[in-house]
C-alpha cells in the first residue's frame, strides 16, 4: 500500500491541459485528491474523498478518475499524444455512428442466453469512425458524422494497412478499440451479417494503437465479459445481433427496440446499474 500520483496532459487545438491524479495516505486512511488547469496557470485543486478511507477503495476511485481522464483524450507524456489534424475538421462527412439503445438489466439477461447476440465490452471512451481513402489520408469521424483529429499513434498504424476502409470503434486515449466494420477495399460491407463484418475487421486490425474490442459469443462467455467489465468498472457493454446488417450508415440515428421487423441492426449498450460486482478473473476473447 503505497502513495500514487498521475499527472496527463491534453492537446489539442488551442487547448493544452494538464491534469494531475493523487493517491497519498492520510490519518490511518487513503485519499484521492485532484489539481488541474490551463498548463503554466494556477490549478484549481479539489478532492473524491471526503475523509480518509480504506487503501483497495480509495485505489479503485483513484484508477477510475485516471481511466475517465485518459478516455477523454489525456495522456502521461509531458506533451500529451499529439494530435493529427485535418483541414476537413469539422465538415460533414456523410457519415454517422449508428447510436446504441440502452436495455434494462432484465432485457440484457434474456440476451445473454441468446446465442443470436454477441457482447463486446464498452470503454466509455470517445465514440469514432475511422476511414482511410484511395489517397492513404485517414480521417476520424465523430458521432455527429463531422470530421475530427484522431490521436497520431491511431493515424499511424491506419496508415501502414493496406488498403480502404471504415471501421467503427472507441477512443481511449491514444488507442482505438475497434468493433466494426461498414466499409474495406471500396466494398461497402455495412449490409452484410455482423459476423461477417467482425471476420472482415479481425482480419486487418491487430495489436498497437488500433485493436478489436473483445468479443463474446456463447451464453457463458458473455456472463464472463459482463463481469468482468464491471468488475473493472468500464462503462458497460455492447450486444449485437450476429445476423444482422447495419440499417444505414449515414442516419445517426437510435433504433426502437420494439421495431423488430423492420430494425435491421441494433447496438445495445446495457447498462451496469444495480447489477452486483464481482471478484471473478475476466478470460480473454481477443
Amino acid at each position: 500500500m503505497t502513495n500514487e500520483s498521475t499527472t496527463l496532459y491534453f492537446r489539442e487545438g488551442t487547448s493544452d491541459k494538464v491534469y494531475r491524479a493523487v493517491l497519498e495516505e492520510k490519518n490511518g486512511g487513503f485519499v484521492v485528491n485532484f489539481a488541474f488547469g490551463r498548463r503554466g496557470s494556477t490549478m484549481q485543486t479539489g478532492t473524491k474523498t471526503n475523509a480518509p478511507i480504506p487503501f483497495q477503495k480509495a485505489k479503485s476511485i483513484y484508477d477510475k478518475l485516471v481511466r475517465e481522464k485518459t478516455a477523454k483524450g489525456y495522456t502521461a507524456g509531458p506533451d500529451g499524444t499529439p494530435y493529427a489534424h485535418s483541414e476537413n475538421e469539422q465538415r460533414d462527412t456523410g457519415l454517422r455512428c449508428q447510436l446504441l439503445n440502452s436495455i434494462t438489466e432484465a432485457e440484457a439477461e434474456k440476451l445473454l442466453d441468446d446465442p443470436g447476440w454477441w457482447m463486446q465490452e464498452k470503454y466509455d471512451g470517445r465514440r469514432a469512425l475511422v476511414k482511410k481513402d484511395e489517397t492513404g489520408a485517414v480521417t476520424g469521424i465523430n458521432r455527429k458524422g463531422l470530421a475530427i483529429g484522431l490521436p497520431e499513434p491511431i493515424v499511424a498504424q491506419a496508415k501502414q494497412i493496406a488498403g480502404t476502409f471504415v471501421i467503427d470503434g472507441e477512443c481511449v486515449g491514444d488507442k482505438l478499440y475497434a468493433f466494426d466494420c461498414l466499409e474495406r477495399e471500396g466494398i461497402e460491407v455495412a449490409g452484410f451479417p455482423y459476423s461477417k463484418r467482425l471476420e472482415i475487421l479481425m482480419g486487418f486490425v491487430h495489436r498497437g494503437a488500433m485493436e478489436c474490442a473483445p468479443t463474446a459469443a456463447g451464453p457463458g462467455d458473455k456472463r464472463d465479459l459482463f463481469q468482468g467489465a464491471e468488475g473493472r468498472q468500464q462503462g458497460g457493454c455492447r450486444l449485437q445481433a450476429r445476423q444482422r446488417p447495419i440499417h444505414s450508415r449515414q442516419t445517426g440515428q437510435r433504433r426502437d427496440a420494439g421495431e423488430v421487423q423492420v430494425l435491421l441492426h441494433r447496438l445495445i449498450h446495457c447498462r451496469q446499474g444495480q447489477r452486483r460486482q464481482t471478484q471473478r478473473s475476466p478470460r480473454s476473447y481477443g
